[in-house]
């Protein structure tokens, strides 16, 4: 199977402004090399708001629109997510975009109550895992990197070949520096538990809220090595290229998901 290369595109991002941020994250998407797939950082139009009624697009706004414009040009996938509003309710909605082929997308399952989410955003109850390029990806959000079981991975083996739910796992947040060590470490211990490649896109620069935030996006090999170069603090804009020879003989090489637990998830 062909390797697969990933764009982080880490930014600050305009308060509640979805013209100025989809102005700017242009700029940054039309600066991009030949890639796969860009994912952007959490409510990539608007900051983490906890106004959805004032903020929040139609499904099918500005945002996805300008997505879809961009992953034609561009002719890869785009994942970011958007503040929505559909049939009278909000979603913290990640769009996964595939050039003009489809759109999928999943509303983020664990809603940060600390920060009043669970008050404003209705709770997501599907994940959806598109293939691109034959590779298998889980895209989440943010708060959905501290529950291990949501984003575990699953096996089976046919024909001596080590068959996992998903090959690589995206998280784009809007992730505080206060928290940034658990951020870090959390995004390691996914790639270990789970014998993938890890994605995680955060913003930079401070909030309306006054939260600063140190970004840390990084790429991490099923091994659990970060093999990303994005620094922290700064605008960014990296490809990284996932090796699909080394997920797949160390999964062979090391084969713990067969020895995983069985188990249901209640929604």
């Amino acid at each position: 199977m062909e390797n697969l290369s990933v764009t982080l595109i880490q930014s600050s991002l305009v308060w509640e402004n979805p013209d100025a941020n989809i102005s700017h994250f242009d700029k940054l998407v039309s600066s991009c090399n030949e890639t796969d797939l860009i994912v952007l950082p959490e409510m990539f139009t608007t900051g983490f708001t906890m106004q959805p009624e004032k903020n929040a697009e139609q499904h099918g706004g500005k945002g996805l629109q300008w997505m879809k414009q961009k992953a034609v040009e561009k002719n890869c996938c785009i994942a970011g997510s958007i503040c929505v509003e559909e049939n009278n309710k909000y979603h913290n909605r990640l769009y996964w975009v595939d050039g003009d082929k489809r759109v999928l997308a999943y509303n983020k399952r664990h809603l940060f109550r600390m920060g009043t989410e669970d008050q404003h955003y209705t709770i997501g109850t599907e994940k959806i895992i598109p293939t691109l390029k034959g590779w298998k990806i889980l895209p989440l959000i943010c708060y959905d990197l501290r529950f291990p079981v949501w984003s575990r991975n699953r096996w089976q083996k046919k024909n001596n070949e080590i068959i996992a739910d998903y090959d690589v796992l995206v998280y784009t947040a809007n992730w505080p520096e206060v928290r940034s060590y658990p951020w870090k470490h959390l995004l390691i211990a996914r790639a270990i538990e789970n014998q993938c490649y890890v994605v995680g896109v955060n913003r930079i620069g401070v909030d309306g809220n006054g939260f600063a935030h140190t970004g840390d996006s990084m790429v991490i090999n099923p091994i659990g090595e970060v093999i990303s170069k994005t620094k922290a603090n700064e605008e960014s804009v990296e490809t990284v290229d996932l090796d699909y020879e080394l997920l797949s003989s160390f999964r062979k090489k090391f084969p713990v998901g067969l020895d995983s637990d069985n188990f249901t998830i209640s929604i």
